[in-house]
This record gives C-alpha cells, sequence and structure tokens, in this order.
C-alpha cells in the first residue's frame, strides 16, 4: 500500500482558451464568466475538477461524482450502483468504516476533493452524510489579460422543428472569448490527506491528470481551443509550510489585445526568486511548460535547475 501524502505542496496552472468559452455562465444565457469591472475572465473550481474527473474515467479510474449511464443521480444512487458494481451488499444508510475505506481505496476523486455523500432516508427515518474535505482545493481561476468577448454571438439551426409549409429555423447564442490566459492557485494539505487516504501515488497521478486532461476532455464544440501552458507544484518539507497564491508571482507584459499565445510573454522572475529564497523549505518542485509558451528569460524549468536540485520536469 502506498503511503499517505505527508506534505504540503502549492500548485499554479495556466491555461489559455482561444475562440471558445471556458466556462459559461447559467444564470447570465451562458456567456463566459466574466469580472465585467476588470474585464477578467473567471472560471470556477468546479469547472476545472470537473475535466479532471472525466479524464480519470476515461483511463479507467472510478469517480463518485460522476452520471450514470449518461443521467444525473443523487448520491444515494450513485453509492448503490458503485456497491452494485462492487458486488457488495451494505446498508447505504448505515455506511461501517470499512465500507467508507473501501469507497476510498477506489473513488480516486474523493480521494483527491473530497465529497458529501447525503444518504436518502428511507420513510420514517433520518437521512445521513459522510462528509470528506479534500486535501487538494482549488479557488476559481482568473485571465492574466483583460478579455474581450467576440461580438456576434447569434447562432441559426436549420432543423430545429416543423410547420405546416416545411422546416424552419431558430436563432440561438454562441458566446465565446476572443483569449483568455487563465491561471489557477491550489493547494495540496498533508494534514487533510489523511482523512481520504489521499497517496503519493495519487498526487503523482494529480499532476498527470491536470495536465493531460484539457487536451484531451476539452473537445466539445464549444470548448475546443484550450491548451494548458504551464503548471508548477512546489512540494515543501512539512505540512507546515505554504507561500500563498502563487499567482501573485506570475505577470505578463501585455494585458490588452491579445488574440494569441505568441502575444506576449510570460514574466515568472518573481516566482523564481521566491523559489531561490526558500529553496532550503522545498522538497522538490513538479514543473511543466509548453514549448509555445514565451517566457522572459528564457526557459523557467532550465534556469531552475541550475540552482535547485530537486526539480522533476513533466
Amino acid at each position: 500500500m502506498s503511503e499517505i501524502y505527508s506534505k504540503n505542496s502549492e500548485i499554479l496552472f495556466i491555461y489559455d482558451a482561444k475562440l471558445c468559452n471556458p466556462n459559461g455562465d447559467p444564470d447570465d444565457e451562458n456567456k463566459p464568466r466574466m469580472d465585467y469591472e476588470t474585464r477578467k475572465n473567471l472560471v470556477s473550481d468546479v469547472r476545472l475538477k470537473r475535466y479532471i474527473r472525466d479524464y480519470l474515467e476515461s483511463i479507467g479510474y472510478d469517480v463518485f461524482v460522476a452520471k450514470i449511464e449518461g443521467k444525473s443521480v443523487s448520491a444515494t444512487e450513485r453509492l448503490k450502483k458503485f456497491f452494485e458494481k462492487e458486488n457488495k451488499s451494505v446498508k447505504i444508510d448505515k455506511l461501517e468504516k470499512s465500507d467508507i475505506d473501501f469507497l476510498l481505496s477506489k473513488l480516486v476523486d474523493v480521494r483527491f476533493f473530497g465529497a458529501t455523500m447525503p444518504i436518502k432516508a428511507q420513510e420514517g427515518e433520518k437521512g445521513a452524510a459522510t462528509n470528506f474535505i479534500g486535501p487538494i482545493q482549488f479557488n476559481w481561476g482568473y485571465s492574466l489579460n483583460k478579455v474581450d468577448i467576440v461580438e456576434s454571438s447569434s447562432i441559426t439551426s436549420t432543423f430545429s422543428g416543423k410547420e405546416e409549409k416545411g422546416e424552419y429555423g431558430t436563432f440561438g447564442k454562441d458566446w465565446r472569448v476572443y483569449y483568455s490566459i487563465i491561471s489557477f492557485y491550489g493547494i495540496i494539505s498533508g494534514y487533510r490527506a489523511r482523512w481520504t487516504n489521499l497517496t503519493f501515488e495519487d498526487v503523482d497521478l494529480f499532476d498527470r491528470a491536470l495536465i493531460n486532461s484539457i487536451p484531451k476532455i476539452a473537445s466539445t464544440r464549444s470548448k475546443i481551443g484550450q491548451a494548458p501552458r504551464f503548471y508548477i507544484r512546489i512540494e515543501y518539507k512539512t505540512s507546515e509550510t505554504f507561500f500563498g497564491d502563487l499567482r501573485d508571482f506570475a505577470k505578463i507584459d501585455k494585458e490588452e489585445g491579445l488574440r494569441d499565445i505568441q502575444d506576449f510573454e510570460l514574466d515568472l522572475n518573481l516566482l523564481k526568486n521566491l523559489i531561490l529564497e526558500n529553496k532550503e523549505k522545498i522538497e522538490k518542485i513538479f514543473v511543466f511548460e509548453d514549448r509555445e509558451l514565451k517566457i522572459k528569460g528564457g526557459s523557467f524549468k532550465d534556469t531552475i535547475k541550475k540552482d535547485f536540485e530537486g526539480v522533476i520536469v513533466l
């Protein structure tokens, strides 16, 4: 059995979106989520976790937050189907510790992100809930640039219905951004890892899933056009250390009018200085950088490797 994760990690993940809708707002005609005062594009942590969960499912892992046969179901129904698949007879409203340990051993997204499993009560009984606070958490992502929404959003559908005299078309909306360079900050808590049995192997899997999920999963009509550009996970020697939001240490040299990855440089010098000034607190650094991304001063991973031995290139 793999060792339970006992460190702290902080994450900076940057990806871009070109002529697509990174995260539609259902309360606003499914427009890309925006902070209109700052013109920053917003993406929820739920959207990012969905990419990861779908990717994990696509490579054969079981996840708790999933549809059954293409349909959304309650937590109770999801648990029933899970235990049926595993050929286990379990009282859903009275889960034993052994049942919970089995759940955690099988459902990787619960080990990552935690879950609330409200159990629907039988008639005349009280419901219950099993709560897991996940050790891996993100706050909402936001764009480093000021984002413009494509002005023309009307689309037509020819085969949407029929009238007496024949077929007719309808108009809909297809909201997209011209270009957005989106940044997420996340943490992995060594303290909370013990409650979901998150292991070091799980964290290695998470690294791969985050980098690979968008190219594989963001392939629908409204999502295609997104690509991972930079990922760093700084793993500390103890579970006591956190530096804070790593996005404060990443800047771009141009904020307006961006239309492509080639239109700007990413400045990570503040992040490099932070690492080198605190390298005695750092166990390892895991880095991915896309070859199309222009980084001020050249490759970040190559620069860091000169002064810090524990760099692992993903």
